[in-house]
């Protein structure tokens, strides 16, 4: 399997281990395998037996191994059965789902390490850095962003291994004190908590810049484990095939999924699931205040925000106001051209953004709704508030604000999808205590590993939102200088 550029018109190809290694591309843009393996009615079939038989770790590694031919399969089985495990996970299932109605689901994704979905493609990432490094004798220095999960799941997957460090900017002050205590509170060598004054974009924004410095990025060998990285998209397909199969009973029912998202990556994995032929119906695009995608798929126009404009709300992950993974899904909406793809993000984009009549198709938006099933919705504090209160009550099941906001999506399009919907979790509600006391007027229970999370002392520096100076601090750190 060949990996190209959503901005290379020559699609030159590129290896899986390569691009794990790299993150972005040379040009900007990000990657995609060269075309979509296709899952047939025999393969679900399989796969169904396995995810039964053996479970989630085997049917991780026929995924997995369907768009990597630069690991042995072997090792691939090796790698998938220590990513997805318990203790690493609290439950065998790894992503178990708990049924509300016959027409409602709720797959969960939070029972690794940092109680986020994060965790699931985390854990792979580890364990494909650890092997790829040891294997070419290298190391690695990872550079990310994170707007709340995205931070303390990497740290967790790879504090502790040989060959790599990670350098993690969060913007100053946004996230809850669990999410910035799980972060702050670890002190392993090669961990670099970096609070930067501003935005999760401001900080998505410097990763770009520093990454997009051939010379700096060579010379200190940086990786990505934001959702730039292909490989973390490709985790994330794995449990769109889990939760069909577990959902279904046979391979003609068709299901939807209600996906909360800020930088379009859990759901743009679910794009990629649909596109390899599973019987996926809509995959819904839930927002919160900070609305740029339903704004797109509700009306055409794609209008990032400035760092200004983006909004604090209760769900932090998803204050983002422009979508890094949004390029992957319109390159293939443009039918895969790179000029176009690359006029749009690198330059339109920066000049306030495009419309839906600007994708080279004068029925693109129709398209991007009943061709690739997107269909969107967004929600505020106080239905956040609402949602957590009432699926409480009747089910009682305890919603975090992000995954509230996956459900009241959801439940305001039950009438208009016909097919069962699945709303993805996004973290455990111990993370959001705030917002679940005022829901509910108590806290929420704080699970045993996560009992001393809080006692912790803090580890991070405060840096300006300025790329020169967090590569000045990167590079003093990986000389031993600092």
């Amino acid at each position: 399997m060949d990996y190209i550029s959503t901005r290379d018109a020559q699609a030159n190809p590129a290896k899986f281990t390569d691009i794990l290694l790299s993150g972005l591309a040379p040009d900007g843009g990000l990657y995609l395998p060269a075309f979509y393996p296709t899952i047939t009615p025999q393969l679900l079939d399989d796969w169904r037996a396995l995810l039964d038989a053996d479970g989630y770790a085997a049917l991780a590694a026929e995924v997995v191994g369907l768009f990597v031919d630069d690991i042995p399969p072997a090792q691939i089985a090796e790698i998938t059965a220590r990513a997805y495990r318990t203790p690493v996970f609290s439950t065998d299932e790894i992503v178990p789902v708990t049924t509300l109605t016959d027409s409602l689901h709720i797959a969960h994704l939070s029972e690794g390490p940092t109680a986020a979905f994060k965790d699931i493609a985390m854990q792979l990432l580890g364990e494909l850095f650890e092997f790829e490094l040891g294997r070419r004798g290298e190391e690695l220095n990872i550079l990310g962003a994170t707007s709340g999960d995205t931070g303390s799941s990497a740290e967790y997957a790879m504090r502790g291994r040989e060959n790599i460090r990670v350098f993690m900017l969060t913007p100053a002050g946004r996230m809850t004190a669990f999410q910035q205590a799980q972060m702050f509170g670890l002190d392993d060598p090669n961990i670099f908590n970096i609070a930067l004054d501003g935005v999760f974009d401001d900080c998505q924004d410097v990763v770009k810049e520093v990454s997009a410095d051939a010379a700096f990025k060579a010379k200190y060998r940086i990786g990505a484990v934001n959702s730039i990285n292909w490989a973390r998209l490709l985790a994330q397909t794995v449990y769109y095939i889990s939760t069909y199969l577990r959902v279904t009973e046979s391979n003609d029912q068709r299901v939807s999924f209600a996906v909360p998202t800020g930088n379009f990556g859990d759901i743009c994995a679910g794009h990629v699931a649909k596109q390899m032929g599973l019987p996926i119906d809509k995959l819904i695009v839930a927002t919160n205040e900070n609305d740029v995608l339903h704004e797109f798929f509700s009306g055409g126009n794609y209008r990032p925000r400035s760092a200004a404009e983006t909004q604090a709300t209760s769900s932090p992950s998803m204050d983002i106001s422009r979508a890094s993974n949004f390029e992957r899904f319109i390159f293939d909406v443009t039918g895969r051209d790179a000029a176009l793809t690359a006029d749009l993000f690198a330059v339109k984009t920066k000049q306030g953004g495009f419309s839906a009549d600007e994708l080279g198709n004068s029925e693109a938006l129709r398209a991007i709704r009943e061709d690739y099933g997107f269909y969107s919705g967004t929600s505020t504090h106080a239905d956040r508030v609402a949602t957590i209160k009432n699926v409480h009550a009747e089910h009682g099941y305890l919603l975090d604000p992000h995954t509230a906001d996956g459900m009241y999506v959801a439940r305001s399009l039950a009438g208009q999808v016909e097919t069962p919907i699945v709303v993805l979790e996004t973290a455990l509600p111990v993370k959001f205590s705030e917002t679940i006391e005022e829901a509910l007027g108590a806290a929420p229970p704080v699970p045993e590993r996560f009992a001393h999370v809080m006692e912790a002392g803090r580890h991070v520096i405060d840096l300006p939102n300025d790329a020169a100076t967090v590569k000045d601090y990167i590079s003093a750190a990986i000389e031993g200088t600092k």
